[in-house]
């Protein structure tokens, strides 16, 4: 393996335990570590982030490691993305993981070899280890490309993240032109959309703690589209009451991660898979069609937090409903 990691890692020892083995595995060459300090009102966080980045104390193998580690807490949105650009001022492209995301060894050779093969074309975004296709088959191939960029596992380059904008300054100019619901072709996505862009830029202690809201949104400004594997590469195991977006309550991705097949089978054309991205939002980001319809059509006025927890009471309902409905379809169309 060539390619560099980046770390980001927070308070979670047992986790970070995990991922590292998998990292000592790959035996990158260059190891950057990004590390979150401990919260004011949070005592026990500075046994708990010492003992996390104790765990990466035996890198026993030969590589180069970079710390940027924060003495006090930056907070989701703010450490990641200072991380990010600090750790891209030293490598021209790496395969980034967070503590709580746990991949399969074939993840790091899949991100390398689609880095180098992509690495000319500014339109490829990045490379995902995540698939939340709930392991429906969507192509022939190793791969299809999407405009959602998931953040549980993934890669990309320089070219790519000098693009992100943390404020999204572009957002409220194309918000009002309607440029979101142009985009995804969908009103009801830009609804939900439209929200979590609103909360990002609000300014205050309401707004969300996300990097990962305002990478989205900057891939999407430039048309940038992402790489999705076929099969799912990565575990979510951050679900629990630690978890800065998650709860022990939520589901996440409960499809297990499996292995890639090499060598790859690349598709002729790159175009949006809109079938995988449709199921997508519908399973992972609304919850449910249904539910979803319900905001977008009375306009309720709920955070995005409150959104979440009607997601995570209703997730086990929802997701068994959708299985019926693929079973009905299954039985009225078989192959």
């Amino acid at each position: 393996m060539n390619t560099p990691v980046i770390f980001l890692i927070f308070n979670r020892p047992k986790p970070t335990k995990l991922a590292f083995d998998e990292i000592r595995r790959a035996r990158p060459p260059k190891l950057l570590i990004v590390a979150d300090g401990p919260r004011r009102d949070r005592p026990e966080d500075v046994d708990l982030c010492e003992q996390t980045r104790a765990v990466l104390r035996d890198v026993d193998w030969p590589c180069e490691v970079l710390r940027k580690f924060s003495p006090e807490n930056l907070g989701c949105k703010q450490n990641v993305s200072q991380g990010l650009d600090w750790a891209f001022d030293h490598v021209e492209e790496a395969i980034i993981l967070e503590d709580d995301c746990l991949p399969d060894p074939t993840f790091f050779r899949f991100c390398e070899e689609l880095l180098d093969r992509y690495r000319p074309n500014e339109h490829i975004a990045q490379v995902c280890g995540s698939n939340y296709q709930q392991g429906i088959r969507r192509t022939s191939f190793s791969y299809y490309f999407s405009r959602h960029a998931h953040i549980w596992g993934w890669a990309t380059w320089r070219r790519s993240w000098q693009h992100n904008d943390l404020s999204m300054s572009a957002w409220p100019q194309l918000r009002d032109r309607g440029w979101l619901k142009q985009y995804l072709g969908n009103s009801k996505a830009a609804f939900y959309w439209r929200k979590l862009f609103d909360d990002s830029i609000k300014g205050d202690r309401d707004s969300l703690n996300s990097w990962a809201i305002p990478w989205t949104f900057s891939c999407w400004a430039r048309g940038g589209v992402s790489i999705i594997p076929e099969i799912n590469l990565i575990s979510n195991i951050g679900y629990s009451k630690a978890g800065t977006h998650t709860s022990a309550r939520s589901t996440g991705n409960a499809t297990p991660r499996n292995y890639m097949s090499f060598p790859l089978k690349h598709p002729a054309i790159i175009e949006t898979n809109r079938e995988a991205d449709a199921f997508t939002e519908e399973t992972f980001y609304y919850g449910s069609a249904f539910l979803e319809r319900c905001f977008w059509a009375w306009r309720l006025p709920f955070s995005v937090s409150t959104v979440r927890r009607i997601r995570r009471l209703t997730s086990g309902f929802l997701e068994a409903a959708h299985r019926l409905m693929r079973s009905l379809k299954a039985s009225k169309h078989p192959k």
